[in-house]
């Protein structure tokens, strides 16, 4: 069974549709919106700042998301895929953006519509990230624009892929869930 617990009488939220695995943490000051899931192993930590996730949000197995006490909130839009292991922590992501495995973004970043943060890569603080751009490497920086085929190709794929694997999981038994 997931661990969704209140903090500070804080319940999070959940859209319509929603995939939580049963080892997911989501604690506190967190409201997701529609079609989201949140895989094995991932923590969102609503309880030092609030984190908002737009619909169509994964976040992957291992995955962390928080913030900065009295300083930064998480803000997510929508058709946002982030990576297994990924860090996302205090900072506003943008719509059809990809943070790719093990990437780590940090306070203050602001990521742009339409980007992918490559696997791996350190976006440090305070960075405004480049719509239309892949973002790559430690510290991350821009590698090159990204074409309009992995914006509706890639981006969009790896999104609604999630509501197809999520979706395996509705029949698992009341134990399970």
């Amino acid at each position: 069974m997931p661990y969704i617990l209140p903090v500070k009488g804080v319940m999070p939220e959940m859209g319509k549709d929603c995939f939580i695995a049963p080892n997911a943490t989501i604690v506190g000051d967190v409201i997701m919106g529609d079609e989201c899931s949140v895989w094995f192993n991932a923590v969102i930590r609503g309880d030092v700042n609030s984190i908002r996730l737009g619909n169509k949000v994964n976040v992957q197995d291992g995955a962390c998301i928080h913030a900065t006490y009295e300083k930064t909130k998480t803000i997510v839009g929508n058709n946002v895929s982030i990576g297994h292991n990924a860090i996302v922590h205090g900072c506003t992501v943008e719509d059809n953006v990809l943070i790719g495995m093990g990437a780590i973004v940090m306070d203050n970043v602001h990521i742009g519509s339409n980007t992918i943060i490559a696997a791996g890569a350190v976006v440090l603080e305070n960075t405004q990230v480049e719509a239309g751009a892949i973002y790559a490497g430690v510290p991350a920086k821009k590698v090159k624009n990204i074409s309009e085929s992995l914006i509706g190709g890639e981006i969009n794929r790896i999104a609604n892929n999630y509501i197809l694997y999520s979706s395996w999981f509705k029949d698992l038994p009341e134990e399970g869930k």
